[in-house]
């Protein structure tokens, strides 16, 4: 099977002290158009490369040790498929590097064009033709739920466990794909 998964809060942590829903307001713009994400400004994006130093962007062990210890079964193919704009470029090598995280997926994607996310992460969904895909974006997972009807979406939280749409699962750690 081909299964995706975004970076952030799925295999690296927030910054320490900032709530997920200041990171929301940050990043997504209202619209009545639907999901769109702001494209920060200068100040915006100095702050925001402070903020995914590797000291305060901690692994989420759980996760990357699961994925680990799958890898030998050759089963799989794991794709990673992150947001991330191009000024994040330097700062998500370092993690990638430190985190060996090339050592763990048959590929990685990220959105260095500056793309709106959820387009961008459409456009390599459909590329791949993935099984699954396992982010902690739910606007975001709607949307491309939406798209490709034929994938599975699970959206990694902290407090349910339990189908939302028909191709949308709610799940508390990724080993629940598999089930």
């Amino acid at each position: 099977m081909n299964i995706g998964f975004d970076l952030d809060k799925i295999f690296i942590n927030f910054p320490p002290l900032i709530p997920p829903k200041v990171i929301d307001l940050l990043y997504k713009e209202k619209t009545k158009q639907g999901l769109k994400y702001r494209i920060p400004s200068r100040i915006e994006r100095s702050l925001r490369i402070l903020s995914h130093h590797p000291f305060l962007r901690s692994p989420i062990t759980k996760n990357l040790d699961f994925l680990k210890k799958n890898l030998s079964t050759g089963k799989n193919n794991y794709y990673l498929i992150s947001s991330r704009f191009d000024f994040l470029k330097d700062r998500t090598d370092d993690l990638i590097k430190r985190y060996d995280l090339d050592r763990i997926f048959k590929a990685m994607y990220f959105n260095y064009l500056n793309k709106q996310p959820h387009e961008f992460k459409n456009e390599i969904l459909e590329k791949l033709k993935l099984d699954m895909y396992a982010d902690d974006d739910l606007q975001l997972l709607e949307y491309l739920a939406d798209k490709n009807p034929r994938t599975k979406f699970f959206w990694l939280n902290d407090k349910i466990n339990k189908i939302l749409k028909k191709n949308i699962f709610a799940i508390k750690h990724i080993s629940e794909m598999f089930k």
